[in-house]
């Protein structure tokens, strides 16, 4: 086993003691640790979104915070506000709860355009800007944002820029109903959250970040990424389709993906497993297709059967 691969097996078969039956995508938010991009969990409320993230936050040994987000969040509620010391006589920077290695943001659509936007800078800087000064947010630094997907009053939709900052969007689901007598099990006594140990050294997820970039990608696959990506824009029943942030996404979860499972080069196969959780997300379906019952991923499926991969 590589550094890489020991490292997120540690962390995800430490958060399965809570989170049971759902690998595949406690895997995925390690990709997205491992590239330092942001995940969008889009799914019904009490399937273990929060305890995800924290139990996360818990075996890296970072800090997690949540954030429920309202319709009368502020920016400076995220980001922190400068307070006047009387003492000395002089503003202090009183850090907000975007300061984490792990942020929940809960309920992402409730706040509104202007929170989202000081949230968007952070996302794609990682810094953020309080009275006119620059302030570097902590490496690593991940942003686990919900959505409901069921109700949608009082909401302010993603605008098509900040779903393009996330690096992926998946959905946890409900668990088996094997898996769900073992959660039972589990509550018995304690949240087993509680009972939950630090197993990885945060700090070392930096220099695991730059090991991914040294896996492979061969040219041939290169080519079939931009193609796939290409098609998007050209397909008819998508009004917008994937830009250049949607290749270099693909590419960077193929590379971690592989890292992830001991390899040290992509295969076609972790492309095309990467491709709903990491394009779909991008585009837009045009309203006459959404009258056909046509979704992103119906398309995206589409293309994937049809795109040729030339080796």
């Amino acid at each position: 086993m590589n550094e890489v691969q020991t490292f997120a097996a540690a962390v995800t078969d430490n958060v399965e003691q809570v989170i049971v039956g759902k690998r595949s995508a406690i895997d995925l938010l390690m990709v997205a640790l491992l590239c330092q991009g942001h995940v969008l969990i889009e799914d019904v409320p009490g399937v273990g979104k929060t305890m995800l993230a924290r139990s996360i936050a818990i075996s890296l040994g970072g800090v997690f915070k949540r954030l429920q987000c309202t319709p009368d969040l502020l920016p400076n509620d995220l980001t922190g506000v400068s307070v006047f010391n009387q003492q000395t006589r002089e503003f202090e920077f009183r850090p907000g709860p975007i300061f984490v290695n792990v942020l929940l943001a809960d309920e992402i659509n409730r706040a509104t355009p202007r929170t989202q936007s000081a949230l968007l800078e952070a996302m794609s800087e990682q810094q953020v800007s309080v009275d006119g000064v620059s302030r570097p947010l902590p490496n690593p630094f991940l942003v686990l944002a919900t959505e409901n997907p069921i109700e949608f009053e009082g909401t302010f939709p993603l605008p098509e820029a900040q779903l393009d900052r996330f690096l992926m969007r998946l959905a946890v689901g409900y668990p088996t109903p094997a898996d769900e007598i073992r959660l039972m099990g589990n509550l018995r006594r304690e949240h087993p959250v509680t009972r939950l140990k630090q197993v990885a050294d945060v700090t070392a997820l930096p220099a695991l970040q730059r090991q991914v970039w040294e896996v492979h990608v061969d040219e041939s696959l290169q080519d079939y990424i931009v193609r796939l990506v290409a098609a998007t824009r050209a397909h008819p029943d998508l009004a917008l389709g994937g830009s250049p942030r949607a290749s270099l996404a693909l590419y960077k979860t193929a590379q971690a993906w592989a890292a992830l499972h001991g390899r040290d080069h992509v295969l076609p196969d972790d492309i095309k497993y990467l491709a709903p959780v990491t394009l779909a997300h991008r585009l837009i379906v045009k309203p006459e297709a959404e009258l056909r019952n046509r979704t992103a991923r119906a398309v995206l499926d589409d293309l994937l059967e049809t795109t040729p991969l030339d080796i």
